[in-house]
Order: structure tokens, then C-alpha cells, then sequence
């Protein structure tokens, strides 16, 4: 019996996963292909994880060559072998999942915050074409920067520009009065709340100053603490939503990006604090996590990346110089150049998920908009033995 519908649609995203990999049997029209097609059915449809520990013992043989490939495709048979959860349970196991949006906006209002490029600004712009009252909290108003300009060129009353920086407790009290003044009944609370300001860097743990470290959890963990806490009495009498923006780094760390998953781990574990006790008063908390939109957002562009580089060297302690060496520390920083040079230029889908958090009656815990091969790369690396995920991607 052949699956049928949307059981052999995921039966051939699990064949096209294996092929992928080089496993063999897996290519159309060899000698095993009915078999390994029969296998890749019994896993799509449920049923193979009871089939795991046969799995285990017969992928490593039946796949000649390189240990990590066999790991992997077991990894990816086993991971794949669970259906996507039902809507409102968690997000879809598989990136670009069919979601379902609510139309009912009306006049509900947001605040998204770092709009002054990247996806703030194109969250600002995209929520503001749906309906929502935008409030875009930017870090450049005052100073009339280009994002700013651009966004009160639409010269809408659906879309306010504030100066925001999440750090300075005045401003933000400032943006609270300013929101509450500008609701139509402040009792009634407001939608939505987008924790979407953050800054980025690189280095080992070696290369990197304490400063270095304070500053980037100052924006990216508690800046979206101190947001939460002084918008929350307005979510609360919306019974409304909380998305913060995460990454694919808040679930699987990396080297040389530490100061940068540090905060991001936390913000995971604050969202998932404040999940818990929003969920009996009405308030839903969804984390979205980016795969590689670098080369989308500018963060980086191969000046920037040079400069930071020079400071960081200059700063080293002369041991940490004289034991690593200048090659070793260039080597790294080339290989910083190349992953920001790489990644997807099209932000829609973190535009995508943020908008059915806002606007779906049951939105997902968490969002997932990258590429498969981070996808791929964030479930072994969360789900597997550490030892193993660990000779697969990083030794």
C-alpha cells in the first residue's frame, strides 16, 4: 500500500532527504529503491518509531563510507519520523509548513522594536499594510536615520515612528505614556509587543572583551526584559501577544559566537518563564529563531568585519597574541567573512512568522523561518548526543 495525500508528500521529503545525504538505495531506479522506499513510507507514516532501535542497528552497515553520513541520515529518519504537531502545540516540524492567518486585525496595535533596518523595518512596513496600528520604536529617530526617513514617508496615521532605545529606562517609560496616549481606550490594552532590537558580534571566548559581552546582552537580553515588564499591564488587558526574536543560535551554540548566544539562550528561557505565566491570563508568548539572514539584514559587510577585528587584536592580552598566533586569529576571521557573505537575502519568512504570531488564533511556541540545512543542523545538534552532533559540525 503507497501513501496517499499529505502522508506521500512527507514520505518524499524524507526520500529527497536521504538522496541528499548519499545513501544508497536512495537514488530513483536503483536495485533498492523499493525497498528503501517502503522503509522511507513506514517511517513518514508514524509507524517508524517504533522501527528506531532496527534503525539503529542496520543504517551504520547498510551505508559503506564516512561514519557521519549513516549518523546523519539515521538522525534525519528518526527526527523526520514525527508528524508536524497539531496548530498551536509548537511550530511545524518542517520549514514552510502551511499556517493558518486570522484576518481580524481591525485596529490593533503593535510595537516592534529596532525599526530602523533589517526586520524591523520590513515588519514594521509588512504589519502596517495589514491593518495594525505600528508603533516602530527606532534607535535612530532623533539622529533622522535613513530606516526613519523612509517609514514617515508613508505618512500614515496607522504608522508612528518613536525614538526607542531599549536600554535607557526613560525612553522606554516615555514610549509606554506615548502608546497608552495614543490607544483608543488604554484600558482595553494593546495587541501586540515585538522584541525585535538586538545587536550581534563574533570572537572566541579568548578574543572577546567583558565589555564586549555586557554590551551585546545589555540590548539583546535586557532590553527585551525591560520591554516585557513595562508593556506588560497593557498586554495583559489585551489578553494579546509577546514575540520575541530569538535565533537558530538561542538553541545551538556555536564557536565564536558566544557573547551573541548567551543572550539569546536567554532569551529563550525567559520566553519560555513568561509563556508559562501569561498562559492563564490570556497571553500568548511565541519566540521566533532566524537561521543566516546576514547578508538580508547588513549587519556585517567585510569592513565591519575587518575593523572589529583590528580592535580586537589591538586589545589582547599580549599572552593570548603570542599563543595563538596572527594566522590562527586571521583564519577565523576569514572564516566570520565567508558565513556573512552566506545565508538568505529574502526575510519574508521571519516577516511570515511574526505575522501569524500576531495574527493566528493559535499561534506556534516557535518559529523556525531558515533554511533546511539549519533546520536540519539545529534538530541533531538539539536532539543527539553531544559527543555526536559535536564530530558531525564542529570537529
Amino acid at each position: 500500500m503507497r501513501p496517499r495525500g499529505e502522508d506521500a508528500a512527507f514520505a518524499e521529503r524524507l526520500w529527497t532527504s536521504l538522496y541528499f545525504w548519499g545513501i544508497p538505495g536512495s537514488r530513483p531506479g536503483s536495485p533498492a529503491g523499493g525497498l528503501l522506499s517502503s522503509a522511507v513510507w513506514w517511517l513518514s507514516s508514524g509507524r517508524g518509531v517504533v522501527s528506531v532501535p532496527w534503525w539503529l542497528r542496520v543504517l551504520p552497515s547498510a551505508c559503506p563510507g564516512p561514519r557521519p553520513r549513516a549518523s546523519l541520515a539515521f538522525a534525519h529518519c528518526f527526527l523526520l519520523s514525527r508528524r508536524p504537531e497539531p496548530l498551536g502545540r509548537g511550530a511545524p516540524l518542517l520549514p514552510g509548513s502551511r499556517r493558518t492567518f486570522s484576518n481580524e486585525v481591525g485596529s490593533k496595535a503593535v510595537l516592534v522594536t529596532g525599526c530602523d533596518s533589517g526586520f524591523g523595518f520590513s515588519l514594521a512596513k509588512h504589519l502596517h499594510s495589514k491593518g495594525f496600528l505600528v508603533f516602530a520604536g527606532c534607535l535612530m529617530k532623533d539622529q533622522g536615520g535613513d530606516g526613519v526617513k523612509e517609514l514617515d514617508g508613508l505618512k500614515s496615521d496607522r504608522l508612528r515612528t518613536i525614538q526607542l532605545n531599549v536600554c535607557k529606562g526613560e525612553e522606554v517609560e516615555r514610549v509606554v505614556e506615548v502608546v497608552r496616549s495614543s490607544l483608543e481606550d488604554p484600558e482595553k490594552g494593546m495587541w501586540g509587543l515585538v522584541n525585535n532590537a538586538g545587536i550581534s558580534t563574533f570572537g572566541e571566548v579568548e578574543f572577546t572583551s567583558m565589555e564586549t559581552y555586557k554590551e551585546v546582552a545589555e540590548v539583546n537580553l535586557w532590553g527585551t526584559v525591560q520591554m516585557t515588564k513595562a508593556f506588560l499591564p497593557l498586554i495583559r488587558r489585551a489578553r494579546g501577544r509577546i514575540v520575541n526574536i530569538s535565533s537558530m543560535l538561542g538553541r545551538m551554540a556555536n564557536p565564536a559566537r558566544s557573547p551573541y548566544c548567551i543572550t539569546k539562550f536567554g532569551v529563550e528561557a525567559f520566553s519560555d518563564c513568561l509563556r508559562y505565566e501569561m498562559y492563564p491570563l490570556g497571553v500568548k508568548v511565541s519566540v521566533v529563531e532566524p537561521g543566516n539572514f546576514i547578508a538580508a539584514t547588513s549587519l556585517y559587510n567585510p569592513e565591519r568585519i575587518q575593523a572589529i577585528a583590528d580592535k580586537m587584536w589591538d586589545e589582547l592580552p599580549e599572552v593570548v597574541r603570542k599563543d595563538y598566533g596572527r594566522k590562527y586569529f586571521d583564519e577565523k576571521i576569514a572564516r566570520m567573512q565567508a558565513y556573512c557573505n552566506s545565508g538568505s537575502t529574502d526575510i519574508s519568512p521571519v516577516v511570515s512568522a511574526v505575522t501569524h504570531a500576531l495574527t493566528s488564533r493559535s499561534p506556534y511556541t516557535r518559529y523556525h523561518p531558515m533554511d533546511y540545512y539549519w533546520w536540519l543542523r539545529m534538530q541533531i545538534m538539539t536532539h543527539l548526543p553531544g559527543a555526536l552532533s559535536d564530530r558531525i559540525y564542529i570537529h
